[in-house]
Order: C-alpha cells, then sequence, then structure tokens
C-alpha cells in the first residue's frame, strides 16, 4: 500500500452558512490541488457551535440527509475526486435529531454515515438538548481510500469506541471535533485539558495499532445568551501513527490546512510487534456490559 495523503481542515466559524461553506469549499479545493485523497472537516463545520445553549429555534439549523449540504459535499467530492468526511446536525425526523458524520466517495456518493453514540451535556456542551444518540453501532465505513472508523468528538475519551471500530475491521480512526477552553479556566487547567485530550487519543491509536486524525476548530464564539461569555476552541488538530506517534499537528491559534502521508500498512508490522488484539482476554470482560460493578 502506498501512503494515503490525507488533509485536516481546522477552520473558525461564523453564524452566516453561505459564508462557512464558501471558506470549507476554498480550503477542500486547496487541500485537493495538494494531493490529498482523504479530506476530514470538523464536528458542525456548518455553523457555529450552537451547543451552548438550549433554545427550540436552533434546531431550524438541522437538515435532512440527503439535504443541500450533502448535495453541495457530494458535488464537490466527485468534481475533486476525493473521498471527505463531513459533519452534519442531521433532522432525520419531527422532533429526531442527530449529529452525524457523512463520509462521501470519490463519486460524490455517500459511502455511509455514522451519528454520534456518545453525547454530552456539560455547561457550554449541551448536547442532549439537540442530539438523540447514534443507533447505527460502531461500523466502519469502507471507501476507495480505505475502510474509515469514524467516530465523532465525546467518543474521543471512549476506548470501547475505538476498540469496536478496530475489531470491525477500520484501517484508520477519524474524530471530527468541537472541543476547546473555557477562558476562564487557568493556563494550567487549559494545559491539562488539551494534554488529557491528546494524550487519549494517542492511546485509542497505541491500543487497536491503528493511525489516527483528529481535526478540531479553532477561535472563539461567544454564547448566543452571553457576548462575552463562550468558547475558545482549541484547534491543535493532529495525526498520530500506530504506535502513538505524532504526524503532524496544527496551531491553538489559526486556520490551517494539515496534510499528512498516513501509512497504513504500518498496522500491520505494529501489530505483529504489539499483538494486543490476539492476548484480549475476551472471556473475562463481560462486566464490561455493566454501567458499574459494585
Amino acid at each position: 500500500m502506498t501512503p494515503l495523503k490525507t488533509a485536516l481542515i481546522q477552520q473558525g466559524c461564523t453564524n452566516n452558512q453561505e459564508d462557512n461553506h464558501t471558506k470549507t469549499i476554498h480550503m477542500v479545493r486547496t487541500a485537493a490541488a495538494s494531493g490529498a485523497e482523504l479530506i476530514v472537516l470538523q464536528e458542525l463545520h456548518t455553523s457555529l457551535y450552537f451547543c451552548q445553549v438550549e433554545s427550540p429555534a436552533l434546531f431550524d439549523l438541522a437538515e435532512a440527509i440527503p439535504g443541500p449540504s450533502t448535495d453541495l459535499f457530494g458535488q464537490l467530492a466527485k468534481e475533486l475526486k476525493v473521498v471527505i468526511v463531513t459533519s452534519l446536525f442531521e433532522r432525520r425526523a419531527a422532533g429526531l435529531y442527530h449529529n452525524t458524520a457523512v463520509v462521501f466517495e470519490k463519486d460524490g456518493s455517500i459511502a455511509g454515515i455514522y451519528r454520534k453514540m456518545h453525547i454530552p451535556d456539560d455547561p457550554g456542551f449541551y448536547e442532549k438538548f439537540y442530539f438523540t444518540p447514534g443507533d447505527l453501532g460502531f461500523t466502519p465505513i469502507k471507501t476507495s481510500v480505505g475502510t474509515l472508523g469514524v467516530l465523532v468528538c465525546w467518543d474521543q475519551w471512549y476506548p470501547e469506541a475505538a476498540r469496536m471500530m478496530a475489531l470491525a475491521g477500520a484501517d484508520l480512526l477519524i474524530y471530527p471535533t468541537a472541543i476547546g477552553w473555557d477562558r476562564d479556566d487557568s493556563p494550567e487547567e487549559q494545559h491539562r485539558q488539551h494534554d488529557s485530550w491528546v494524550t487519549v487519543q494517542r492511546g485509542h491509536a497505541i491500543a487497536n495499532g491503528l493511525p489516527l486524525l483528529a481535526v478540531n476548530r479553532v477561535g472563539f464564539e461567544s454564547s448566543p445568551q452571553q457576548s462575552n461569555v463562550g468558547i475558545q476552541f482549541w484547534g491543535g488538530s493532529f495525526a498520530a501513527g500506530p504506535q502513538g506517534e505524532i504526524l503532524a499537528e496544527a496551531s491553538h491559534e489559526k486556520e490551517e490546512i494539515i496534510l499528512v502521508d498516513i501509512d497504513c500498512a504500518r498496522s500491520e508490522q505494529v501489530r505483529r510487534i504489539w499483538p494486543f488484539l490476539r492476548d484480549r482476554r475476551i472471556d473475562e470482560y463481560g462486566d464490561l456490559l455493566k454501567r458499574y460493578r459494585d
């Protein structure tokens, strides 16, 4: 297998969907012109991160799949002959909404979707108000560039999700993300949070012997209710190899296109020297199905 040239699109967003689309399309075109075959966008890239507040009116941001955004990005994938991983607020039915990743094949068709399984509910991240947990399981999406284990943001913290994708044959773990700091957090706390985010994902790469792409948004987005309150999205999009080695990393401050070659064939060699899947004690893991062991 030849190395797969991938692109991580790290951008800021506004409340103007047309402007967001225009910027994203320009960055995707630039990445494709640089040779990228797989282009990954951040979580909920068509709008501001609206989950900072709970507002029924914001459900109007959701759209069907297929719909306007899937038509747009499907046409773009077909024109550029690239695989694109997008992220949308999906309106599945009246009163039923998901946080959904959509993967487009090089011919513009939808190769598959993944509905975010783990839904947070924290200050500034009120996602349980908007999103129903996914019901498609941890199923990798087969594409012409490989079998993609696509997960979304809060899924990053769960080793079970990455392992399930690996056990189902994923060649690559991919995490579209929207995560950031509270400006009131101390520099020390900000460092701890970011370091934890990188470390846990590097751990997923290592434990499963798979390369990993994490794509985050960047910039300050104020709360719709208080302009002086909001989230400072920390960017820091990165790629890691199957031993957790950092292959490329974006800044915390600016919009960037990160190009990185991924050698998926290395997973075979790494898994031969670190055969974690072979040595799993699946006969002793039954309690993982419990919420807690009393």
